[in-house]
């Protein structure tokens, strides 16, 4: 992305106004911002949030956004997120050129530093455990105990501290910990962890480190060792500020950087929480963590949402101070207004009901010109088959309709997209009493769907060949969740049931066959559709990305 488109997109908000006051100061001669996210698991729509936000920034403002890996915990990481993530980014439109870190990079320099803060009697080495730790630490009306080990000395503490970075002693046995103030009224003070003891192989420094820092210590020292001047980060960690402060203060860092805290993004029928992410991929609620059903950025490519509609959608959501919920309706918005804008149109026939024009000649084929955008004449047209047989949408015949059905019954004429005007004669039926054919006529006059003596039909139809279409399979996506705030202590309890439906018997036109483009496409009067990556020259497989209107509101009783 340019820097003038991404100065187009960018809208003003309290971030960037501190941004802007910075540099008119000279505080900063130029800005330095970071997205950092942690390799154990794949992106969602609330990281695209701080990834348009901090690589905006940078861009709108001729700065620097750096992508870090904040790579502290290695049982969790693996290089299967480090690549996602990488790849989720440069979807989004944002590149971070040679700004590719990670805080492996620095496990060197932060050990050393570790050793600098017992030194001057700012940490020591705890013996107690996880659980002990815990139960000391107090609560928030009540203030921590100091440990038993609080004061040990300076050489005690660092001949112990080279020992676990030596490998000398079991997971959990010992940790790091800050001497800062355990009767502080914010509990991140209250002697928080350092380092911990993990023998784990890390997916970039091997089995070189037995300890591993923890994200406090690492995040915001790898801040400052990159020069970044804003660091931006969720409400969450607005109390973790003083500890990040503290520890800069300590430190012989190279800068200073200042962290600001925003709101983060909460959707209706959405859970963004990467443990229940975690937990539907691990128990097969979903196919991975890509399918179309998640929020993860992986799933909305998958499922054909254009990243602008997804930059849009950030645009009007603004940066905010307080917390909130956006209703995902919003972001269908965004999807509809984008794919409206610039995907082609098709047919298809999703539920095919057989239809015969009696007086139309056996075996002869004519082709009709279709057009592939009507608000875009640059897109040109193509040619659709007509015949004797065809395929309609089930839900476009009714044999005994109520009043206002204005599509096809028993002697009623509508009109075929492109084609002709066509009247229902006859039904067939199967054994068990199910339409299993129509049997129709056509006005050869009405070419084109209109009638030279004007008469009016009320409907008009999608429809294919049935000797040319296309069999398909098409996956319908709907809402994960049916209820609007589900509960992330019980989600298995508000799953959707019905958020998808395999139809194996579709129809498409030659024109999505032959097709191999991984953009949208709209299929006429049914909503928008991709190329899924499970489709192959002999099963073709497309995901409905969105309908053309929101449905599904209504269907789970409203959004509440």
């Amino acid at each position: 992305m340019t820097t003038d488109t991404a100065t187009a997109e960018a809208g003003r908000d309290f971030i960037r106004d501190i941004v802007q006051a910075d540099l008119s100061s000279h505080k900063h001669g130029r800005i330095v911002t970071r997205f950092p996210p942690e390799p154990n698991g794949y992106l969602h729509i609330g990281h695209a949030k701080s990834i348009a936000l901090n690589f905006g920034i940078a861009q709108e403002f001729g700065g620097q956004c750096n992508l870090r890996f904040d790579d502290t915990n290695p049982t969790r990481e693996e290089q299967e997120y480090i690549d996602s993530i990488q790849a989720d980014v440069h979807w989004l439109g944002y590149d971070w050129g040679k700004n590719l870190f990670y805080a492996s990079d620095y496990f060197e320099r932060l050990y050393d530093w570790a050793e600098g803060l017992i030194k001057a009697g700012y940490a020591y080495v705890d013996d107690q455990s996880q659980e002990q730790i815990r139960t000391s630490r107090g609560t928030l009306t009540e203030p921590g105990k100091n440990s038993p080990f609080r004061d040990r000395s300076v050489d005690e503490n660092l001949d112990l501290f080279c020992r676990m970075k030596a490998g000398e002693f079991p997971n959990g046995t010992r940790v790091l910990r800050a001497k800062i103030d355990m009767a502080s009224g914010n509990i991140n003070l209250r002697d928080p962890v350092l380092y911990r003891i993990l023998h784990a192989h890390h997916p970039r420094t091997g089995d070189k480190w037995s300890i591993y820092p923890s994200y406090d210590y690492a995040h915001g020292q790898s801040d400052a060792i990159e020069g970044i001047t804003h660091s931006i980060c969720t409400l969450e960690f607005e109390d973790h500020r003083p500890l990040y402060e503290w520890l800069l203060d300590k430190l012989p860092v190279p800068s200073k950087p200042r962290q600001y805290e925003m709101a983060r993004l909460n959707l209706t029928y959405t859970l963004l929480s990467k443990r229940v992410l975690t937990q539907l991929v691990r128990d097969g609620h979903v196919s991975g963590w890509d399918d179309p059903r998640m929020p993860t950025i992986a799933g909305l490519k998958r499922r054909g949402v254009p990243p602008a509609a997804v930059r849009e959608f950030i645009k009007r959501i603004g940066v905010a101070k307080a917390n909130s919920v956006v209703d995902v309706g919003m972001l269908e918005f965004c999807i509809r207004e984008e794919l409206n804008r610039t995907a082609l149109r098709r047919m298809a026939v999703l539920r095919p009901l057989k239809v015969v024009i009696e007086n139309y000649p056996e075996g002869q084929v004519e082709e009709l010109e279709a057009i592939n955008h009507p608000d875009n004449p640059e897109a040109g047209s193509r040619k659709i088959a007509f015949g004797r047989e065809l395929y309609i949408e089930q839900d476009d015949f009714m044999e005994n309709p109520p009043k206002k059905f204005f599509r096809l019954s028993p002697g009623n004429e509508v009109r075929l997209r492109y084609a002709y005007f066509i009247k229902c004669t006859s039904v067939v039926k199967n054994d068990a009493g199910e339409i299993v054919e129509l049997r129709c006529t056509y006005d050869p006059a009405t070419k084109g769907g209109n009638a030279p003596d004007g008469r009016k039909v009320k409907a008009t139809m999608h429809w294919l060949s049935a000797a040319q279409s296309k069999p398909a399979e098409i996956r319908v996506y709907s809402q994960l969740f049916a209820n609007p705030s589900p509960d992330a202590g019980n989600f298995a309890a508000d799953l959707n049931p019905q958020s998808l439906e395999v139809l194996t018997d579709a129809r498409v036109e030659p024109a999505i066959a032959e097709g191999n483009s991984p953009d949208a496409m709209q299929f006429e009067r049914q909503g928008y559709f991709v190329r899924d990556k499970d489709s192959t020259p002999d099963k073709l497989v497309f995901n409905r990305t969105i309908g053309l209107r929101d449905t599904f509101a209504k269907e789970v009783g409203g959004k509440g």
